[in-house]
């Protein structure tokens, strides 16, 4: 007996801070989670499955365009005439969503209830699915506790949404421990919610497949879902299958060689190249590079961000033509020369330094600078503030930071200059 096991599909997400980007590939990326959706139809079909577990998170919170309803209506269409029946929970974003309230779906999709957990059975193979839907977004008790026992004889499967005990990076919703689901005697607990792989082996097997598709930087690497294989009441193999279409890269670049900003350039364009020969995807790869290491080009590349992501955009494309996309270029380098080291010298630099070294003290500098990035921050797209950390600092005043950490730069860019 096979079955399939997937989560957060968060099926057409919106892509926050997009417009920042006017040269991403955009219809990839606001198709991508329903191109992963229909490659996970395929594999189930492919693989002629015994059924399908969703365990939450299958759409976007309050998103509301009801296509994104008739489209996964539709998947699940191709599964009923298929003859493979599909077993949903809902989640946190879930329960936020219109659709999970108002949509029909064909009669192989069956929806766990959120009053109590309930179980589902397939008596011809002997399993018994059990979980709980989130009613609400705000789901933080643990639901372990309600559910039913395990069948005598019977492969039991726990479907449950959770902020597993060790994921602090995730919303603390429905919370447990491994201890718990191992406790509770199910041979295979499909878990939902963390958007990285995670798996568990012991007397319960306990996944999470992470999300199918990833949507943005923080969601690195090949993504997709489960293929679990069982005997009895017995889980023989749990296989990683990749679904996803598009896939997030970080690529460090160490610039501690470097002394002009081609040279940096030419680096990142030998990296882009490493990487795109190792990666047999086929995939799109969307990438941020982030330069690192004390280098003489420091001072250069301060404040050229904008003409650097311009020169490694050209490499990119004439590295992979369309098979790769630069997210971003993060400078994150440091001068070779040290503030002792700089006041040693004794000349117009070490001055400047002396000087900048109380500016983020000076009440007039910083009134002056929230003025200006106030003015500046009114003209931006209210998409792109949420997604640049930077600007949601400035948006909290924190001036003083942002000269404490611009300062050394500015001294290496003079000091280039020079």
């Amino acid at each position: 007996m096979r079955f399939l096991h997937a989560a957060d599909i968060h099926l057409d997400s919106p892509l926050i801070g997009l417009s920042a980007y006017p040269d991403a590939p955009a219809e990839l990326l606001r198709t991508a989670t329903r191109d992963a959706l229909h490659n996970l139809v395929e594999l189930a079909i492919d693989e002629r499955v015994d059924f399908l577990v969703i365990a939450g998170d299958l759409y976007d919170g309050g998103w509301k365009d009801f296509n994104t309803g008739i489209h996964f209506a539709w998947q699940m269409g191709r599964l009923k005439r298929a003859g493979i029946p599909v077993y949903v929970l809902h989640g946190n974003h879930d329960a936020e969503s219109e659709m999970t309230r108002r949509l029909s779906l064909p009669d192989n999709v069956q929806v766990f209830p959120s009053a109590k957990a309930a179980t589902f059975e397939l008596p011809e193979l002997k399993v018994a699915l059990h979980g709980r839907s989130f009613k609400t977004a705000a789901t933080t008790e643990d639901l372990v506790p309600g559910y039913p026992a395990p069948r005598p004889g019977w492969l039991n499967i726990g479907v449950l949404h959770t902020a597993l005990e060790g994921y602090a990076a995730h919303a603390s919703y429905a919370p447990c421990s491994i201890a718990e689901l191992q406790a509770k005697g199910y041979q295979y607990w499909a878990l939902g919610h963390v958007h990285e792989h995670q798996i568990w082996r012991g007397e319960s097997t306990i996944a999470f497949p992470g999300n199918l598709q990833g949507r943005n930087i923080r969601e690195t690497g090949p993504k997709g879902a489960l293929l679990v294989t069982a005997e009895e009441q017995e889980i023989r193999s749990v296989e990683q299958r990749f679904v996803d279409v598009l896939r997030w890269h970080r690529l460090q670049v160490d610039a501690s060689d470097a002394t002009r900003l081609g040279e940096v350039s030419r680096l990142v364009g030998a990296s882009l190249e490493h990487l795109l020969a190792h990666d047999d995807s086929g995939h799109t790869l969307a990438v941020r590079v982030t330069l690192h290491g004390a280098t003489a080009a420091h001072g250069e590349l301060f404040g050229l961000e904008a003409q650097l992501r311009a020169e490694v955009l050209a490499q990119a494309a004439a590295i992979a033509g369309d098979r790769m996309w630069i997210e971003k270029v993060v400078v994150d380098t440091r001068p070779r020369e040290s503030a002792g080291q700089l006041a040693a010298r004794g000349d117009a630099l070490a001055d400047l330094q002396a000087i900048l070294a109380v500016a983020d003290s000076d009440p007039d500098l910083l009134a002056s600078l929230k003025d200006d990035f106030d003015e500046l921050l009114a003209r931006l797209p209210p998409d792109i503030s949420p997604a640049v950390a930077l600007l949601e600092d400035l948006r909290g005043a924190r001036f003083a930071e942002l000269v404490r950490a611009t300062v050394p730069s500015l001294l290496a860019r003079v000091g280039a200059a020079e």
